[in-house]
């Protein structure tokens, strides 16, 4: 996941999930009709890490990373919004998957 920080961000560091847009939204696809926004990349022994440090399961860090891996999809940066993106984040991770962590920052 370094490597791909690293390679695709120019950022030499782990990171926890990565989105790699398809370019065009819907626009990719499979060769059978579906639309695809783009892939994933979600480092799952960083994000136990991660889920141990803040006390809370796993399961719940990996559905946090795939919201906010899928609004990058989308367009969103929380590097350079106002907020926006972590609201969506918080609202998407309540409503999909009940109370508890919405993985946004203080």
């Amino acid at each position: 996941m370094r490597a791909l920080n690293r390679d695709f961000r120019k950022k030499d560091k782990p990171t926890d999930v990565l989105s790699f847009p398809s370019g065009d939204a819907f626009a990719g696809g499979n060769g059978d009709g579906g639309r695809s926004l783009g892939d994933l990349a979600i480092d799952v022994p960083y994000a136990a890490r991660k889920a141990r440090q803040l006390g809370h399961p796993l399961e719940r860090e990996l559905k946090i990373l795939l919201v906010h891996g899928i609004l990058h999809l989308l367009g969103h940066d929380h590097e350079t919004d106002d907020g926006t993106m972590f609201r969506l984040q918080r609202r998407h991770v309540v409503s999909l998957f009940g109370p508890g962590p919405d993985g946004v920052p203080e």
